[in-house]
């Protein structure tokens, strides 16, 4: 929500799935993420724009049934994007406090529009734990479809290495006020 120039509020409540190896699919509400986005610098014809994005995870989801953290997160990032006509970039790194399990995030996207509507893009995300575990290291392809300036649907998915080799996949819908 565009609450005041340079001002993005960001809520996200998800209804969350998942899934091990031997065990039931587990459905219900995962963790609630609030944030606010704020811009300093304005990006110009060879500036790029600089903003603070401060989130807080709020522990609603079920930690027993693998849907949530069992603790608040806040995540402290500072973020840096710049257009070239349908390419966009942008990344930056932080630091993210979780009850004791604190780690410095490093990322970077590179998207495309094309037709208009739909945006392809892929990232890549280091997780440094500051208490000395496994970096990880997480690759991510995606698309966004745009089906009008209000209604959209995110998904992406990739393989994470190092620490908890695993593999990822997000889908959501979402409604820009």
């Amino acid at each position: 929500y565009g609450a005041l120039p340079g001002l993005q509020l960001h809520a996200i409540v998800p209804a969350t799935a998942a899934w091990q190896s031997g065990a039931p699919v587990q459905y219900g509400l995962g963790d609630i993420e609030l944030g606010a986005k704020y811009r300093f610098v304005d990006e110009g014809d060879r500036r790029p724009q600089i903003g603070v994005f401060p989130l807080v995870l709020l522990p609603t989801g079920s930690q027993q049934r693998g849907l949530g953290t069992g603790a608040t997160q806040v995540l402290l990032p500072i973020w840096i994007q710049k257009s070239f006509g349908p390419w966009t970039t942008y990344g930056g790194a932080g630091v993210h406090l979780a009850s004791g399990d604190d780690d410095l995030v490093v990322g970077w996207l590179l998207q495309r529009l094309l037709f208009g509507k739909l945006t392809l893009g892929t990232e890549a995300f280091f997780t440094v734990p500051l208490d000395g575990a496994a970096v990880e290291l997480q690759l991510n392809v995606g698309v966004i479809i745009d089906f009008s300036p209000r209604h959209h649907v995110l998904a992406s998915a990739g393989p994470v290495f190092g620490g908890d080799a695993r593999a990822q996949a997000y889908l959501a819908y979402q409604l820009t006020i």
